[in-house]
């Protein structure tokens, strides 16, 4: 019965395959050197026959380097001319200028968080009173019924002997 096969793995396929044909190509262009440099029979040559071997790194020269520096300078300010945007300068737009507060504005909020600090301890301290009343109103509650239970606990103790 035939499998139906995923398109991923077919890709996966024809990408391992390919590897290995740039190997043989690599080999064949290899032996070819050998024997004295034959041309290709028809063929276009190949990537892997004219690539350099991977062992080696390629390096660029100082002029070279300058070169390409040159022309991708020049090349951006033709896009920021375009753009309207002179080269190499910002423009007073684009500085943020710092923002001052004047002292009566400032007056304003140092008297708008005093007071709010003080509300925010007003109510602390009107939370904080009812809770030491409960207290003490509960501890003398609690006083004469750990009186009447003392004698319970006397009279039981010997019961328990």
């Amino acid at each position: 019965m035939p499998m139906k096969q995923d398109p991923e793995i077919l890709e996966a396929a024809l990408i391992g395959l390919q590897h290995k044909l740039g190997e043989v190509h690599a080999r064949i262009a290899e032996l070819r050197d050998r024997l004295g440099g034959q041309p290709t029979s028809g063929r276009a040559s190949t990537p892997a026959s004219t690539a350099k071997p991977s062992g080696q790194k390629r390096t660029m020269s100082a002029s070279a380097r300058h070169r390409i520096a040159l022309a991708q300078k020049k090349r951006w300010a033709a896009y920021k001319a375009e753009q309207g945007k002179p080269a190499g300068a910002k423009t007073a737009a684009h500085k943020k200028l710092k923002r001052v507060i004047s002292a009566e504005g400032r007056a304003r909020i140092i008297a708008a968080t005093k007071k709010r600090w003080a509300a925010f301890r007003k109510a602390q301290a009107a939370s904080a009173k009812p809770t030491a009343k409960k207290a003490a109103k509960s501890t003398a509650k609690k006083a004469p019924a750990a009186k009447a239970s003392a004698p319970a606990a006397v009279t039981a103790a010997p019961a328990a002997e």
